[in-house]
């Protein structure tokens, strides 16, 4: 795995973890701040109806109030909860802690509750409250006890407790638990993927960047990818297509410079040799035949450094800057037509399957045309004579251009070189070597067009080239 999804993994970790501890304090916060909201009130309004009840204990106005109320329906939206009836009871207890009144129908009544801590501890003067559930196997049961001293406080004459139940209260639990988890799912997610997001958009182009430099380091000649609008990552493609540019150019140099002197030692030694013994006395017929080893050794030469020449323009290119939507039946047609008189000094005929309609191909139509030349000459340089070179044409999914001809095929051993710059077979009809750059020319082209050659046996005898281009 990489770095950087790591370093993701971890960050989306810390945030997960960190919005999941938020997240669970607030939702335990929620219940006790509700309820303790809840105490709250409960306890101005124990102290108001306690003030309203006689030493005497006499609850005839608060159960009349009490009945009247419980009567009452009503609908009070508090934010997204409903309340139609009133859920607040109580009962009042004498100095000795027995329940004299009841608001619930006086189930109460005659109970000793002395015990229980809203009364024991209000008739000893301090501040009483419970929490008891009414059924023990229920949770949603319990119910809230807040008492208050009735006469005085130090001395109460009885105790008055309200009691309200905390299903009272849940409907605004779960409403603000819900909203808990949508602002902080909304929050955390939003944080998240704005991370994700700024991870995207800068190390992609990295990715892309690093793809980009292998892809160079193998030999192949990639555009430069599109990175983007950051201006920091664009500097950075910049710089690195400018030091590939340089690099390349310093190796091509070099190699092309070595390889050149190489290649031109042999022509050149011929044409001295053959000068050098013109200078003497010789019978005419070796003179014509040391004169036409120095017109073949020149064209040679010339040849060599025409392919170069080409080749060297189409490697310093990373793309086609002067593409256009060409006719690829019609570049072929002009390919023959330069090929034809070569073929007739050979005599080798070449024979066309080309389909009536034109052929749209997004490509640079000079660059085309040199590179089915090469293909066709390659194809009449390796043709016996009365041989036959089979040139068709056809479309698909991609346009193929196929050439066959019927020479002696390329040996086990050359087949892994075939493409390599000034690497050369011997030929039939000029029973020497070629410039070894005809088909390195053919690849490269091809590469810049987004397609491929192929050489391949032919059945019976020769080799296939097939060159394809994606169709436009």
């Amino acid at each position: 795995m990489r770095l950087t999804r790591l370093t993701l993994l971890a960050i989306v970790i810390v945030i997960s973890f960190g919005f999941y501890s938020l997240l669970n304090d607030q939702l335990d916060d929620v219940e006790p701040r509700t309820f303790r909201a809840t105490e709250e009130m409960m306890v101005d309004t124990a102290q108001l109806l306690a003030s309203m009840v006689g030493t005497d204990l006499d609850p005839g106005p608060l159960a009349e109030a009490f009945d009247k109320a419980s009567e009452r329906r009503f609908e009070a939206r508090i934010f997204e909860h409903l309340k139609t009836r009133t859920g607040l009871n109580c009962y009042i207890t004498d100095a000795r802690g027995i329940v004299v009144f009841d608001s619930e129908g006086g189930k109460r009544v005659g109970e000793d509750l002395s015990s229980y801590y809203d009364v024991s501890r209000t008739l000893a003067g301090n501040y009483g409250a419970r929490s008891s559930r009414s059924d023990e196997n229920d949770p949603t049961s319990s119910m809230l006890h807040v008492a208050a001293p009735i006469g005085d406080p130090a001395r109460p004459a009885g105790v008055l407790t309200i009691i309200k139940p905390q299903a009272d209260v849940l409907p605004i639990i779960r409403r603000r638990h819900a909203e808990i988890w949508w602002g902080t799912g909304l929050i955390g997610g939003g944080i998240l993927s704005f991370v994700v997001a700024v991870f995207i958009w800068t190390y992609r182009p990295v990715g892309l960047l690093t793809d980009y430099a292998n892809a160079i380091e193998q030999g192949k000649r990639p555009r430069l990818p599109h990175l983007g609008a950051g201006r920091e990552v664009n500097t950075l493609a910049r710089a690195l297509e400018s030091m590939r540019e340089a690099l390349e150019g310093r190796k091509y140099v070099e190699r092309y410079v070595q390889t050149l002197t190489h290649e031109m030692k042999s022509p050149l030694a011929a044409i001295r040799g053959a000068a050098e013994l013109l200078d003497e006395s010789m019978p005419a017929a070796d003179r014509q035949r040391f004169l036409h080893n120095i017109r073949a050794e020149s064209s040679r030469a010339d040849r060599l450094l025409n392919r170069l020449l080409e080749l060297s323009a189409l490697e310093g290119r990373s793309s086609l800057a002067d593409a256009a939507t060409v006719d690829l039946r019609e570049i072929t047609l002009r390919a023959i037509d330069q090929a034809r008189p070569m073929a007739e000094l050979a005599d080798v005929r070449i024979e066309t399957s080309l389909p009536d309609s034109p052929l749209s191909l997004h490509g640079d139509a000079f660059i085309l045309r040199a590179a089915i030349t090469n293909l066709l000459e390659n194809a009449i340089d390796f043709s016996p004579p009365s041989g036959r070179v089979r040139l068709e044409l056809d479309s698909g999914e991609k346009l193929r251009l196929i050439i066959t001809d019927e020479g002696p095929g390329i040996p086990d051993y050359a087949k892994h070189r075939i493409f390599e710059r000034f690497f050369s077979l011997r030929q039939l009809n000029r029973g020497r070597k070629g410039t070894g750059l005809g088909l390195t020319l053919v690849k490269e082209a091809a590469e810049l067009h987004g397609g491929s050659i192929r050489l391949e046996p032919a059945d019976p005898v020769g080799t296939r080239a097939t060159l394809e281009f994606p169709a436009s």
